[in-house]
């Protein structure tokens, strides 16, 4: 869902219908349903006038409001300046008419019962569901683009020189990806929300061979999520009461069923990764991860 955050109190002046245009310094091809986010900003105009239209001022910062239509977008002329100074006075009271401005025409104004928390975005932004960004995920296949943006589907000997970390954007396009690439997409979808996402590395160490995995975690209403695209066998979205046992669930699927049994394991880490730089090498993004925060779990 297209979503747009607005300062208060005119986020709620558009959720009270008492506001149908936003109006805004930049235009928009967008047409279609809306969310309407009131921003976390807690600076609020202190217009009496604007303030008086409200029937409440209990603001709910960072929260998804009500939803709408967008159906114009209107560059703002002198002419359409005057008229709606002289013709629409409380339209007029609750935006900023200028001279090569646009008006944002809103309809279908609808409350929502439960509002949505979220942290919210610049410009146009997209709210998914858990359940939606895992739908459309489905279009990524596993596997990775190499420096010469050919795609693979296995694992090769020249994967440690040739792979480079996608941007969820060039991977919307590709539809390809390893664990690593699709972390960055799962983060990017998720961002907007106010669900405490965290990125995980797991890795085993074999005399010969490092077996690793990449995974996103997210907490809702005081449960802990694993969030899996990349790992097929375990596809889905799992809940958990603590955030340990979480990872101790994972650890023990990984050594499992990813780890061959005649492997001999030295040694097992989890580090908790931020957003890495994109278009890294395998070496560099693996470097990279054993610098985070190494999670000890409790026995």
């Amino acid at each position: 869902m297209k979503v747009l955050s607005i300062k208060e109190p005119y986020a709620s002046l558009i959720k009270e219908k008492k506001k149908l245009i936003e109006t805004r310094s930049w235009k928009t091809s967008y047409r279609g349903e809306l969310y309407i986010h009131a921003s976390k900003s807690k600076v609020v105009c202190d217009e009496r006038n604007l303030l008086s239209l409200l029937s409440i001022t209990n603001f709910r910062f960072g929260f998804i409001l009500c939803k709408c239509k967008l159906i114009d977008c209107i560059y703002m002329t002198e002419e359409y300046v005057e008229d709606m100074k002289k013709n629409h006075p409380q339209e007029y009271l609750c935006g900023e008419y200028k001279v090569g401005r646009y008006a944002w025409v809103l309809d279908e104004i609808e409350p929502l019962e439960k509002p949505i928390k979220a942290k919210g975005a610049l410009g146009i932004w997209n709210y998914y569901t858990e359940k939606e960004i895992f739908s459309l995920l489905k279009e990524i296949q596993y596997g990775w683009i190499d420096k010469n943006h050919e795609k693979h589907f296995h694992i090769k000997p020249n994967f440690d020189k040739e792979y480079f970390l996608q941007t969820p954007r060039e991977m919307m396009k590709t539809k390809i990806g390893v664990c690593w690439d699709q972390v960055e997409l799962e983060r990017f979808y998720l961002t907007p929300n106010e669900w405490n996402t965290k990125t995980f590395y797991i890795i085993a160490y074999g005399k010969e061979k490092c077996y690793t995995h990449t995974f996103l975690t997210f907490e809702k209403n005081g449960n802990f999520y694993w969030f899996e695209h990349a790992w097929e066998k375990f596809a889905g979205i799992f809940k958990y009461g603590t955030l340990d046992s979480l990872l101790k669930d994972i650890k023990e699927k990984f050594l499992h069923f990813e780890v061959p049994e005649e492997v001999e394991v030295l040694d097992f880490k989890i580090f908790e990764y931020e957003k890495p730089t994109f278009h890294i090498s395998a070496n560099e993004f693996m470097k990279y991860c054993e610098k985070g925060k190494e999670n000890i779990l409790e026995n």
